[in-house]
């Protein structure tokens, strides 16, 4: 019963407006307020902070400043193995598994197609039909940068406009479509494996997305598809990102999805559905046939 209720306020709230309020709020030095909101946050949450690269909780100005808190250096080594991905974000995986011709399985009894994720792009789903996805959930106690998975190029940015439901496991559940009718930022990259995908989903009170080249993505949210291409590798002005570098980030936590295409990657055996991530460890295997790079989007 009260899962039903958490549902329908999903439908009923005024999520966008409590989305800016958050966001507004989340942005505010307003002093021992501030520190009050955090203390109380990092104690609800049982946040470590013995990771944090600064872990006293009352020299954060600001919610956002603590909640994309930096990690300690070494706090998450990252694999060395060149043929192994790492994981690109604390959290926990909500699916993981094959692209079934278009499909993208969300939770029991839902799938959601890759075009419709891909904003409708048929042209950019093609290389990844029949390829492999992985989908993180960033829980609020989590770290809230996101990094590479492999060293790569970045080709293509697509800001897609759309819902703020929340993006927990009970929501993935109950919401046909979830990840491919909310806001989100699609980043396409070029790699050693082929294209790669990585995709940060926004949510409710989820105040902002940015990315480290491009600073904040959303908000504004002009309710309008909007996209950007950059350099080919090599090329003056290219935007190359080692495995393990920061990519992207978010001021209040959400989801972070990954498409591979077929054969360019193996998942790691010990990941399934409810497995803890942490940035930097083990994600995938190049299967030796994939170490040939594959032709660019």
């Amino acid at each position: 019963m009260l899962d039903s209720i958490k549902i329908k306020l999903q439908y009923w709230l005024p999520k966008l407006a409590l989305t800016r309020l958050a966001g507004w709020g989340a942005d505010k030095q307003a002093g021992w307020l501030t520190q009050l909101v955090v203390k109380t946050f990092a104690r609800y949450y049982r946040v470590d902070m013995q990771e944090a690269q600064n872990p006293d909780l009352t020299s954060y100005a600001t919610f956002n400043d603590f909640f994309v808190r930096p990690l300690r250096d070494g706090a998450r080594p990252i694999i060395a193995d060149a043929n192994w991905l790492a994981l690109p974000a604390d959290g926990a995986i909500s699916q993981l598994g094959p692209i079934r011709e278009d499909q993208i399985f969300q939770a029991k009894g839902h799938h959601y197609s890759l075009e419709a994720l891909l904003a409708g792009n048929y042209l950019l789903a093609e290389p990844f039909r029949n390829g492999l996805f992985a989908t993180t959930y960033l829980a609020p106690r989590d770290y809230h940068r996101v990094h590479m998975p492999c060293a790569g190029v970045l080709r293509e940015m697509i800001y897609v406009p759309g819902d703020l439901f929340s993006v927990n496991p009970l929501t993935a559940a109950n919401v046909p479509n979830l990840f491919a009718r909310n806001e989100r930022v699609i980043c396409v990259f070029d790699t050693d494996i082929g294209p790669m995908v990585q995709i940060l989903v926004g949510a409710t009170i989820v105040g902002s997305i940015e990315t480290v080249w491009a600073g904040t993505v959303t908000p504004p949210r002009e309710g309008i598809i909007k996209r950007w291409t950059y350099p080919a590798a090599g090329e003056e002005g290219a935007i190359a990102l080692e495995k393990g570098a920061e990519m992207g980030r978010f001021k209040l936590g959400s989801t972070v999805i990954n498409l591979f295409t077929a054969g360019s990657v193996q998942f790691a055996p010990q990941l399934h559905n409810g497995t803890v991530t942490r940035m930097g460890e083990a994600f995938a295997e190049i299967p030796a046939a994939a170490e040939t790079p594959q032709t660019p989007l």
